[in-house]
């Protein structure tokens, strides 16, 4: 039953409606995005400054709550709002150099983003091509996923047993040399380990200009190991250990309380570790320049031949322009967009996968 308490006007009760903040929020950027907008216009600018609307807009939203917040609840609870406001801010702010990113690489990506970019290599293609082949980077975005796949395939198993040893098993001295060799590799640069690569395997095939899309697949191994050990230890460690102990106590042995108790309670945090790792070394450019090497040509042999990868066309497309320079920057921005693209889609398999096979909850 509807009482007339209930009825009674927030502004009369000394309190703002909930959906005040949020309106102060949407008109404060309306008003700063139209003012921009009429100096853009003005300038003939051709960029649309969306950090300064972000920025300067939270600015006026903060002095309107806290002016209208006085006048109508009062000053404790407009230093109140004062504070809160603060605090949203500066999460504004850090979030800022992250929507110029995307604003940016959306806005300059999606003049190439086109069938013709998923579906036509680099090879023989000089400036903007033809209206018909203007090129693309469908030999880039098979190596990088060939490439990246293989290089899980391999640290995911090796990582992840490492993580188990030392939280499960590893005691006195090789345990602690396994720590401490996994934070060396931590900070490798990422060059060293693609001329470790490089070395590697021209020694063991006797071949000084070796380049191939496996070599390129060790070298990110080196750089996701760490990052999974490291992340996958520290989620089997937040394990309670009355579980495992429960699991004992029904007579279960060590190796199947890990496989159906720890792994399964910690799943959710180890594959976003995993996520991280991918996508740390899905944006590598100097190790597989070593190994991997450069080429406009399709190549789907990972173990035989040069081969492309993502990060390397974004960087030669926009480094090593021809003298049509815009076509070879819309390439570019366009395989930066579909890197982050592929990065997302990671993020939202690992969060599926988490949640299918994460611990049901109880009632």
């Amino acid at each position: 039953m509807t009482t007339a308490s209930s009825l009674t006007n927030s502004f009369t009760t000394a309190r703002l409606p909930k959906w005040v903040p949020w309106a102060l929020l949407a008109g404060s950027w309306g008003v700063i995005a139209t003012l921009f907008g009429l100096v853009q216009a003005a300038s003939d600018s051709q960029e649309f400054n969306i950090v300064g609307v972000v920025f300067l807009g939270t600015i006026l939203f903060d002095v309107l709550l806290v002016t209208i917040s006085s006048l109508v609840e009062g000053a404790r609870k407009a230093r109140d709002r004062f504070v809160t406001s603060l605090v949203s801010t500066a999460f504004v702010i850090a979030l800022l150099p992250l929507i110029s990113l995307t604003y940016t690489v959306i806005a300059d990506g999606w003049k190439r983003f086109d069938i013709a970019f998923f579906t036509q290599s680099m090879r023989n293609i000089i400036g903007a091509g033809t209206e018909q082949f203007p090129g693309g980077a469908l030999h880039a975005i098979v190596g990088t996923l060939e490439i990246t796949g293989v290089a899980t395939l391999i640290s995911v198993p090796v990582g992840l047993l490492s993580a188990i040893y030392l939280v499960e098993y590893g005691r006195g001295r090789l345990a602690r040399a396994i720590t401490f060799f996994v934070d060396v590799m931590t900070g490798i640069p990422s060059i060293v380990a693609g001329l470790f690569a490089f070395a590697f395997f021209a020694l063991i095939f006797d071949n000084p200009g070796i380049r191939f899309g496996f070599g390129g697949a060790v070298a990110l191994t080196l750089l996701m190991i760490p990052t999974v050990v490291r992340s996958s230890e520290e989620m089997l460690k937040l394990v309670p250990n009355e579980l495992r102990e429960a699991s004992y106590a029904l007579g279960v042995p060590k190796w199947l309380t890990i496989v159906k108790v720890v792994i399964p309670t910690s799943i959710a945090g180890i594959t976003t570790g995993i996520t991280l790792a991918i996508a740390r070394v899905i944006g590598e450019t100097a190790p597989l320049l070593v190994i991997a090497g450069f080429t406009t040509s399709m190549n789907y042999n990972l173990f035989e031949g040069r081969m492309m990868a993502l990060p390397l066309f974004v960087y030669t497309q926009y480094s090593i322009p021809g003298t049509d320079v815009q076509p070879y920057l819309d390439r570019a921005w366009a395989g930066a967009l579909t890197l982050i693209l592929i990065v997302m889609a990671l993020n939202l398999i690992a969060r599926l996968i988490a949640k299918i096979f994460a611990p049901k909850s109880g009632r």
